[in-house]
Order: C-alpha cells, then sequence, then structure tokens
C-alpha cells in the first residue's frame, strides 16, 4: 500500500482516540518506566501514554514515515522508530517493556498464534500487554468493500485487496495463546464492545474508512476506476446504514479488547 494519511485518519481523532483510552484505563500498572506504542500513527495513542506514564521512557513504533513525521511533531520528548511489527523485537541492551501498547495495529499483521506470544515474552516481569483491534470484517461496512470489488469493472485490478488485513481470531482463541503453560501469565482481560458512532452520512462513514479499510481496494485501481468505486460503495452503505429519527447514521464497530500482565 501507499503511505498512510496522517491528516485524513485524525479527521475522526475522538472516535479513534476513545477506544485508545478505553484500552489505557484498563491497564492494570500505577508506573512504568519503559513503554512501547507499537502502531503508534500520528501519534494520538502515543500521548495518552505519556500523559499516563509522567517521567516514562516512551518509545513509537509504525511502518509508515508519514504518520511517524506526524507522530514526532506532536510529542518532540517521546522517541519513534519506523519498523514492521510483524518483525520488531525490543532493542538490544535496552530494558524489557513494562508496557507493550498496541491500539488498532495488529489486525494489520498475521500470525498471531506466533506473534502475541512473542510480544508477552518481551515484558518485564509484572509487565502488561494491552491489544485493541477492530472486529469488523463481518459488517456491513467491510462486507460491501468487498461486494463492490466483486464487480466486473473493477474485480481484475484488485488481486487480493482483500485480504491486506489479516482476519482476527476469536477472543477464546487470544485467551488460550496467554494462558499456555510458560508464558508466567498473572491475569488475563478480554472484552469485545460495539461502538455506535453517529456519522453525519454515508459520505462521512465512507471518509472515515478511507483512511484505513478501503485504502487498499481504492488505490489498487487506475485512477479513473477510482471515483467510481467509492461512489458506488458510498451508495451501499447508504442503504446498509439507515437514517435514525435525527436523519444521521449510526455505524456499529465492533473492537476486541486483551489486556495481559506478566507475573512479576
Amino acid at each position: 500500500m501507499q503511505d498512510w494519511n496522517p491528516a485524513l485518519y485524525l479527521r475522526f481523532a475522538d472516535e479513534r482516540t476513545r477506544p485508545a483510552a478505553e484500552l489505557l484505563a484498563r491497564v492494570p500498572l500505577a508506573q512504568a518506566r519503559h513503554v512501547v506504542d507499537l502502531g503508534c500513527g500520528p501519534g494520538n495513542s502515543t500521548e495518552l501514554l505519556v500523559q499516563r506514564f509522567a517521567g516514562a521512557q516512551v518509545h513509537g513504533v509504525d511502518h509508515s514515515p508519514g504518520m511517524l513525521d506526524a507522530a514526532r511533531q506532536r510529542l518532540p520528548g517521546a522517541t519513534f522508530a519506523h519498523a514492521d511489527i510483524a518483525s520488531w523485537s525490543p532493542p538490544a541492551g535496552q530494558p524489557a517493556y513494562d508496557l507493550i501498547y498496541a491500539n488498532a495495529s495488529l489486525q494489520w499483521v498475521g500470525q498471531h498464534q506466533q506473534l502475541i506470544p512473542r510480544l508477552f515474552a518481551a515484558l518485564a516481569p509484572g509487565g502488561v500487554l494491552a491489544i485493541q483491534m477492530p472486529d469488523n470484517l463481518q459488517e456491513p461496512s467491510h462486507r460491501l468493500m468487498r461486494e463492490v470489488a466483486g464487480l466486473p469493472q473493477f474485480a481484475p485490478h484488485l488481486g487480493d485487496a482483500a485480504g491486506v488485513r489479516a482476519p482476527i481470531l476469536a477472543p477464546q482463541a487470544y485467551y488460550d495463546l496467554l494462558a499456555a503453560p510458560g508464558l508466567q501469565v498473572a491475569a488475563i482481560d478480554v472484552w469485545h464492545t460495539v461502538y455506535q458512532h453517529v456519522m453525519e452520512s454515508p459520505a462521512a462513514i465512507t471518509l472515515w474508512l478511507s483512511a484505513t479499510g478501503l485504502k487498499p481496494f481504492v488505490e489498487a485501481l487506475p485512477e479513473a476506476l477510482r471515483p467510481q468505486f467509492i461512489a458506488e460503495y458510498e451508495r451501499r452503505v447508504g442503504a446498509a446504514y439507515g437514517p435514525r429519527a435525527d436523519g444521521r447514521r449510526l455505524l456499529a464497530f465492533p473492537r476486541l479488547f486483551i489486556v495481559a500482565q506478566r507475573q512479576p
């Protein structure tokens, strides 16, 4: 994919940051010295970590140069590095992390059966792994992307655009990964929340998703076909998310949360 667009991503900053804050609220740490934000994006989630753990060394990791530039401007006191989460590991010689935090990032990374235990094993004693992932691939918002992608005028250009994002596991599967013998887990907290985001119109829903889920579909198309794809998608979104009593739309957005603490 092309690089991410921080300005477009932050058009819905409040809605995107709310799950990040609610994930952090469940982290059972009174203090932390070393914290990493995996998939830090433009720094909106990293800012929450800086505010929560005053004096901690907060490090952000992302594979998008544009997102990292925005994060550095937002938080000059934190450190940021370009890396792929799939192959990321703590820098050699650095103390183990008290908190590994991944908000809305691991859904872009596959092989969770290996990834999740590896991240947990990188924690310091008593450390916490905190994860939030969208769980909306079966929602109309994302089913419609795949339906439109299958239309004859678009399908020849899109290849495996639908496979760019990795399907996430069931909540029970993540519990079992972390509860496996040998990981020294002290506590696991897993929950599922369905947000009902109030959106002004089908165009607003489309704009929200154009920064994330729609991105691999639209970018794979020739320039001339992109407006047609967006228009057809928006038409179908309008039918799937009908107007409420005040004319606005409710976008159902399920998210999966996982907080696991290592034994002291």
